[in-house]
């Protein structure tokens, strides 16, 4: 019997989430067809994989040991046939993409719907989620993740659009409140949280010549989706510090109010949206072609287009 990349790749999956069930879900396969071909595999190599018992599977000595081995020689089989497809003219085959759920939604996915009406030949596939995907686990080709914290190492990082912050409140809003004039006003008011630690509730702001204004602020709405941060924000529940991609659009048209323009929020996620990729994937034709379409389009907008 004759190994196959159909054994190899069951064979990681079962190995990475160590339930065949989950790998047969994540394969969009039957349960039966993902442990037959792992049975196969092992019968090819004539050793045992896996070690079973009736509540968990676990990798055996010579499975952990082959599990580089398989993998490296899937990244092998899938470059070989990268590399005929770009002995062809027109770009084709698959790009799986992952990005940060809402600037995926509203930048991001007008571009790549953009690029794949320019390449008929090329699917996509894009993963919105706010947790930081491995790469070659997922096997992601690009990712576009918008935090200030350091890549995995072996990563080529690219930047890719810049993300500026606002201090924003609607109209109704400042009219009872009031409108602060400096940091420290905002002592005085409810000031919406995109919340996902405490660190999140102490907002920093920095003047003209960089120096910094540290405020702890509290309110009495948190969420962890800036999208509800929003929201509450158009509300007229109070103050919110938003990215602007998400509150131009509402500033343009006065149902929001920027406060404290003298002042530059920072954050903990920065203000940069990267680009990640392995040195591997980064050199296939259509995976560079749509790095490159992407910093064209995002830097030369610096920010969301409108009417999103």
């Amino acid at each position: 019997m004759a190994l196959s990349t159909d054994m190899l790749e069951a064979f990681i999956k079962v190995a990475e989430r160590l339930s065949v069930s989950a790998a047969a879900n994540d394969l969009d396969l039957g349960k039966a067809v993902v442990s037959k071909r792992v049975a196969q595999l092992e019968s090819r190599l004539k050793v045992t994989l896996f070690s079973r018992s009736t509540r968990k599977i676990a990798l055996t000595p010579a499975g952990e040991a082959y599990l580089d081995f398989a993998r490296r020689a899937l990244r092998e089989v899938d470059a070989a046939a990268e590399r005929l497809r770009e002995l062809r003219s027109e770009l084709s085959g698959r790009i799986r993409v992952s990005a940060t759920v809402s600037w995926g939604q509203r930048v991001l996915a007008l571009h790549l719907a953009e690029f794949v009406r320019l390449h008929p030949a090329v699917e996509l596939e894009l993963n919105l989620s706010d947790r930081l995907v491995d790469l070659a686990v997922e096997r992601t080709d690009l990712a576009l993740r918008w935090t200030a914290a350091a890549a995995p190492p072996g990563l080529v990082v690219e930047p890719a659009a810049t993300v500026r912050w606002r201090v924003v409140a609607a109209p109704g809003y400042l009219a009872q409140a009031g409108t602060p004039r400096k940091p420290s006003d905002l002592a005085a008011h409810e000031c919406l949280s995109y919340w996902r630690e405490t660190s999140d509730d102490t907002w920093v702001l920095a003047d003209a010549r960089g120096q910094r204004h540290t405020n702890q602020v509290g309110a009495r709405f948190h969420a962890n989706d800036v999208e509800a941060v929003t929201a509450a924000a158009l509300a007229g529940l109070g103050l919110a510090l938003l990215p602007d991609y998400l509150c131009e659009p509402a500033l343009a048209d006065g149902r929001l109010v920027q406060v404290l323009e003298r002042w530059a929020p920072i954050t903990r996620f920065g203000t940069q949206v990267t680009l990640l990729a392995t040195p591997e994937r980064l050199r296939i034709a259509r995976i560079r072609a749509l790095a490159t379409f992407l910093q064209q389009r995002l830097q030369g907008a610096a920010s969301a287009p409108r009417g999103r």
